[in-house]
């Protein structure tokens, strides 16, 4: 571990690559979320930024919270994140063009739900657990029924017998 001059813990390391308990909730209390620029999904993993395998070491600052599909664009897809020497997160595409920054999301009040309640009823919406429910009763999907309703110059024309 190491400490600042009032004695807060800075830094905390293991020898393994698995992150330890401990490290993994400081990781979770600093990042909140996947760390990816417009994600913050909370169901995280633990990514070394300077890879173990090639020496990275398993450190609260070699450390960053991605979603899977983030984590996976970062081993799998090109993209890269380095820790800048204030602290903070960059990410780069394939092409290494830096990733722009996203603008935080906004906070949402406590009474917000109340106020969008008060709104729908003002506009006549009711809301109730059975709004989203489907009126599907498990039969077969109707492609070309759907696409006639969503497109109806999609339909091909019926087959006159004794026409052309």
């Amino acid at each position: 571990m190491r400490h600042d001059s009032d004695g807060r813990v800075t830094e905390v390391g293991a020898r393994t690559r698995t992150i330890p308990p401990a490290i993994r909730r400081a990781l979770q209390h600093r990042d909140r979320g996947c760390r990816f620029p417009g994600c913050g999904l909370r169901f995280t993993q633990g990514h070394h930024i300077h890879h173990w395998a090639q020496g990275g070491p398993t450190t609260l600052s070699n450390l960053a919270l991605l979603c899977p599909r983030h984590h996976r664009s970062v081993h799998e897809e090109g993209f890269q994140v380095e820790r800048l020497a204030n602290g903070e997160l960059q990410f780069r595409r394939p092409n290494g063009e830096v990733f722009p920054e996203v603008p935080a999301l906004p906070a949402v009040r406590l009474d917000d739900d109340e106020a969008l309640a008060a709104q729908n009823a003002a506009t006549g919406v009711h809301v109730d657990d059975s709004t989203l429910r489907p009126s599907w009763f498990g039969e077969r999907f109707n492609v070309g029924y759907a696409i006639s309703v969503m497109h109806p110059l999609a339909v091909r024309p019926s087959r006159n017998p004794g026409g052309p």
